[in-house]
This record gives structure tokens, sequence and C-alpha cells, in this order.
């Protein structure tokens, strides 16, 4: 009986160790299979509105790709295609919102024709500056606009970078009046090219591609593009002589990311947070570049090329602002989107503009003062 036990009791133990290596190698397998799907690379496309390794923006879309896919361990892999390569420039909004690719790159007041409010969200004439934008998209209420502007579209946008204030733009006469904006046929889309039309002008929105080819043959008299390191880049002094400036058109110019929305709910939630996280990054850089190289870019057109840069005459901008002000009033009225997005923006503006004549204002007028 005795022995009987002890051959019960060893049976027991033995079949007591197969049932733990049975579970041990399950959930062996179950981490297995889910360090499997972790590792599994999703592979997407970016389609863009700039051209290829174009300065600034078009590094920049790169950059962004390059970063999601770092930080991700390769886990998620984009490919970037600069304007024509895979839809037009100016289809990047159709191509994404129908999920011919996961991710665009370019600018929203591109898409005014389908939707005018979204040129809000790349500029305003007079408007916010590059930080002041960032902080009503993060805080002031935009963000969510935003987002509820392009949910119909199957859409997620987000701000992935900014140039700053832009110049006035290249002219091949001087520009001394409103006058001599009347007949005048400058690329400027968005809202600057609805106040353009109020001063007499003609508005021709081309994208970036387009631009220097346009401006050599005569299509156009006039462009503004960005600012010195984009327009040395493109050549823009071979074709016009006279450089403007400011940009009144252009004080802080978003440049967008847009996700497919269902292409980025299905991602896993760590990969979501990764790509968030890279366009903020991406959003951060971009205004870095362009604030660390434009002044040794206009040195060069200067001295190099010899652009005449000059300055709005006052009494022109008094006068741009006026109309400015006239037009965006009028554009927003003219749809219930347009007016709650522009309401949100004006109310922030005058609060920023109140705190920055305390601020930035006051401490960068106390530094220029002798």
């Amino acid at each position: 009986m005795r022995k009987l036990m002890v051959m019960g009791k060893l049976a027991f133990a033995g079949l007591f160790a197969l049932l733990l290596v049975a579970c041990g190698g399950s959930e062996k397998a179950e981490d297995t299979a889910q360090a499997e799907q972790k590792a599994e690379t999703i592979h997407w496309k970016m389609v863009t509105t700039w051209p290829k390794n174009y300065p600034g923006l078009g590094t920049g879309a790169q950059a962004l790709a390059d970063n999601i896919k770092l930080m991700s361990n390769g886990r998620l892999d984009i490919k970037v295609y600069a304007a024509g390569e895979l839809v037009p420039a100016l289809e990047v909004f159709d191509a994404v919102s129908r999920g011919t690719a996961q991710m665009g790159h370019g600018a929203s007041y591109y898409w005014k024709g389908k939707v005018p409010a979204a040129q809000f969200f790349t500029t305003v004439p007079f408007g916010l500056t590059a930080q002041e934008f960032n902080s009503w998209v993060a805080y002031g209420g935009g963000q969510e606009l935003w987002d509820e502007l392009y949910a119909p579209f199957n859409l997620i946008p987000m701000a992935a970078g900014n140039p700053g204030v832009q110049m006035g733009g290249w002219f091949n006469k001087e520009i001394n009046s409103l006058a001599d904006f009347q007949g005048l046929k400058m690329r400027m889309p968005g809202l600057g090219g609805e106040v353009l039309k109020k001063v007499g002008a003609m508005p021709v929105n081309l994208p970036g591609g387009e631009v220097f080819t346009a401006l050599q043959t005569g299509t156009i008299d006039a462009t503004e593009w960005v600012g010195p390191y984009n327009d040395l880049a493109f050549g823009l002094y071979k074709a016009a002589k006279y450089y403007y400036y400011p940009g009144w058109h252009e004080p802080g110019s978003a440049v967008e990311a847009i996700f497919n929305k269902d292409a980025f709910e299905a991602l896993p939630e760590d990969l979501q947070a990764i790509a968030r996280t890279a366009v903020k990054q991406a959003n951060l850089d971009m205004i870095n570049e362009f604030t660390a190289r434009n002044n040794a870019a206009l040195q060069t057109l200067i001295n190099e090329h010899h652009v005449v840069l000059k300055a709005y005459p006052a009494d022109l901008l008094s006068a741009l602002k006026k109309a400015s002000y006239e037009t965006i009033a009028e554009v927003a009225a003219q749809d219930p989107q347009s007016q709650k997005v522009y309401d949100s923006f004006k109310t922030f503006l005058g609060s920023v503009s109140a705190w920055h004549d305390v601020s930035e204002r006051a401490f960068i007028n106390a530094r220029a003062a002798e």
C-alpha cells in the first residue's frame, strides 16, 4: 500500500509538472505571437504638395516619415511622394480622404474650394504668427474646430510645421501704392488672394513646382512664395528683381499633416502616439530651421544675386490691412463653418495681441532702441 501511495504521489507530481510546462509553453507562445504582431511592418504612403527634396517643406515631409519609422523601430514605414509622383499637388486632400494614400503633407488653404473654412488653418492676413497659431490650435480651441471641419472627409489634421512670417513677394516693378496692384496677376492662394481681388489684382493659385516657370514666362506678373531660404532654392531671383517685405498676407503659415482617419485608427495605440509625437516634433523643427537659415539666404540674394530689397510703404500696408479685415469678415459670413472658425480665431488674436503688447512687442522695441 505504501508503495502504491508513493507511486501515486510521483504520478501526480509528474502530471503537475507537465501542466506547468504546458501552461508556460502556452504563455510563451502567446507572448511570441504578440511580439510577432507588434513587429509586423505597416506600409503607408504620404503624398505632398511640395517638389521632391524641396528645402524645409519637402525635406520636412521626408524627415517626418523618417522619424516615425525610427521611433516605431521600423513598424510604421512611410514612403513619401512629391507633388506629381502619385497625385498632383492640389489633389492631396482628396487622395488621403479616399485612402489612395494614408497620409498627406501640404497647406490647408489649397482646399478652400472644397472646404472654405480650411484656409483659416494655414494663415490669415495680418493674423496670428507661427507661435500664436500653435497656441490657438493647442490651447485656444483651434484643434477641435479643425477636427470638426475635416471629419466629414474622413481626415485627421495636425499642424506639422511653419516657416514663420513670410516675405511680401517678388515683382518686376516697384510697388509704391495700392494703384500698382490694379490688374496685377499674382500667385497668392488663400485669404491673401481674396484680398488681392478686393484691391483690383488677379490672384492665381499655383503649387510650388509651377511658380518659377509661371513668373519667368510672364504667365503671372508677381508671386509670393515663402521667404529667403525657400525662395533662393527656387531661383526666383532669376525671374524677378524686386523683393518686398513684410508678408502681410502670411504672418505664420501652418503646414498641415493629414491622416486618413480609418488608417490612423487602425494603428495600435502606441503607433498612433508615435505619429502624433513625430508631427509635433516636425512642427517645432520647421520654424527652428527657417529662423536659423533665412537671414543667410537673404544676404546671398542681396549680395550675390543683386536682388533689390524693399519695404512696402506704410500707407500701402495700412490700405491692405483695411482691405484684409473687410475681406476676411465677408469670407467668414459666407458659410457657418467659416464664421465659427473665424470667431474663435479673432477672439484668440485679440487676447494674445494684448499679452504680446506688454511682452514680446515691448521687449523687441526695447532691444532695438539705441
